[in-house]
């Protein structure tokens, strides 16, 4: 009986540490080809992924079991079943591929990486007909979107067959993808085309395109999902569209080039970063009230972690990520990543 007890008070200890251990945060290297994990304890990189190629994009879902991947590299031959010989693509032409890019490698065959992070390796590659920027998967964790910003639209993958079931053309330039809270839409920033498509995950059948700018990037949602939030690189704003009626809400000037873009949990706060002016700029969506401070070098991805009550800015031009006191808008620490680009960054439980 004493030794039952003792297994038992063991299993709860350890599950009730599991259930309060603050998450890690997952975040693709680009040409380094592999992905950093990092422990938000300590805001230390614990860990390293390899087998990738070029990923920016990573995406993640509390009902998923994966991690998905986009790879920045064709594949050669013309077969993306034949992933033997990849031809590289470098962070140096990522820049051209947001211009535009070569229309021929941006329409190669590609694939998604789909990684399992407790096996901590690539359990699985899904051919997908162009190179796959930006990924996001359905908060179900049955879908996953590649968006292939040269070839003019998405792919959609059953995580259950792994397989690529539809593409869909939003328009030129697609740049990123999130999903509704709910999963009933998905919306696509079309940066050539100065607009957002709204797909209805039900059919997969585009039932909008909003007016949003002139090129729009990337996006996040408010949490009560009512208003969604636009970065336009092209006129250094940030847009606020209400999704109910598609109406332009809010335009705020944010600096050049803004990139990664992410709202608090309680909706009072947008982050949003500018890489050719190098600020962070923090608006507070009670009084529309803009503030910014200078981060240099290049600041490029932004995420809020609510678990932490921190916010992660990745720089585009150093291997580090930087942590800040959201409330003070001050850095607090740095994070070294060693090597590559810190693209997309994605939180996962432990």
């Amino acid at each position: 009986m004493k030794i039952l007890l003792t297994v038992v008070m063991t299993v709860w200890v350890s599950a009730a540490a599991t259930a309060t251990a603050s998450p890690f945060m997952y975040v693709p290297t680009g040409d380094a080809d592999d992905l950093v994990v990092i422990d938000l304890d300590e805001d230390k990189v614990v860990g390293r992924i390899g087998e990738l190629e070029n990923a920016h994009g990573l995406a993640a879902s509390p009902n998923s079991e994966y991690l998905v991947a986009g790879s920045m590299q064709p594949v050669e031959g013309g077969a993306a079943e034949d992933m033997s010989k990849p031809a590289s693509v470098s962070e140096d032409e990522h820049a051209a591929h947001h211009a535009g890019g070569d229309a021929a490698a941006m329409k190669s065959p590609a694939y998604l990486s789909i990684i399992e992070p407790r096996r901590g390796h690539v359990i699985r590659r899904v051919a997908v007909p162009a190179l796959a920027h930006h990924t996001a998967i359905s908060p179900d964790g049955k879908h996953a979107i590649a968006v292939h910003s040269g070839a003019g639209g998405i792919s959609v993958v059953d995580l259950n067959t792994m397989e690529a079931v539809k593409t869909i053309q939003t328009g030129a330039l697609p740049n990123y993808a999130v999903f509704s809270g709910d999963g009933r839409y998905l919306y696509v920033s079309n940066a050539g085309a100065g607009s957002v498509s709204e797909i209805d995950t039900h059919d997969w059948r585009i039932r909008r395109q909003l007016t949003a700018g002139n090129g729009p990037e990337h996006l996040v949602l408010s949490p009560d999902g009512a208003r969604l939030f636009v970065a336009d690189v092209d006129d250094g704003t940030v847009i606020g569209v209400n999704l109910k009626s598609g109406a332009l809400t809010n335009r705020f000037d944010v600096g050049a080039e803004p990139h990664g873009i992410d709202i608090s949990t309680d909706g009072r706060w947008l982050f949003v970063s500018s890489k050719s002016d190098q600020t962070l700029s923090r608006i507070d969506l009670t009084d529309n009230s803009v503030g910014k401070i200078d981060l240099q070098p290049a600041p490029y991805h932004v995420v809020y972690v609510a678990a932490v009550s921190k916010l992660y800015v990745s720089s585009r031009e150093a291997a580090k990520i930087w942590v800040l006191d959201p409330a003070g808008m001050n850095v607090v620490a740095e994070i070294d990543i060693g090597r590559g680009v810190a693209h997309q960054m994605v939180i996962r439980p432990q």
